[in-house]
């Protein structure tokens, strides 16, 4: 089983703490489908002021972390000279959910799958878990281009 740690999705993604949301990304079906984990942390950056004395990992974030598993996932897929010098913009959301909100102190599993590719655009699902229980879904389209 192909698993990635935070260092090697360094490698892919551009993205730096804090912003770099997911920690591990497993179950890789090349160019399809993975689970992505993301540790909420007492001391995650958003904690202190969304909510004060109620701490909730923010929606947005959520599809935050669904873009960047998705990316991770096409980045380890395609060959490396293809990929080089590209990055991975969110160009819509189609549709989110947020069904139970995402407390500290918890391990946000994300379950994304590709379910469409036209040349550099992409399209995914995904859905959100804790402890089994679903938690946020999303649909959404990236576009792979080049860095200026």
């Amino acid at each position: 089983m192909i698993k990635l740690d935070k260092s090697q999705i360094r490698e892919l993604l551009p993205h730096r703490e804090p912003m770099l949301l997911i920690d591990e990304l497993y179950d890789i079906k090349k160019l399809f489908s993975a689970t992505a984990l993301v540790k909420v942390r007492k001391n995650s950056f958003f904690v202190q002021g969304h909510f004060p004395d109620n701490p909730v990992m923010p929606g947005v974030l959520i599809v935050e972390s669904f873009g960047q598993a998705a990316a991770a996932l096409t980045a380890h897929g395609l060959d490396k000279s293809t990929y080089e010098d590209k990055l991975v913009f969110l160009m819509g959301v189609e549709k989110a959910r947020f069904r139970n909100p995402v407390i500290p102190d918890c391990e946000l599993e994300l379950k994304i799958e590709a379910i469409r590719s036209h040349g550099r655009v992409w399209k995914y699902k995904g859905e959100a878990f804790v402890n089994s229980k679903k938690m946020a879904d999303a649909i959404w389209s990236a576009t792979i281009v080049d860095k200026k």
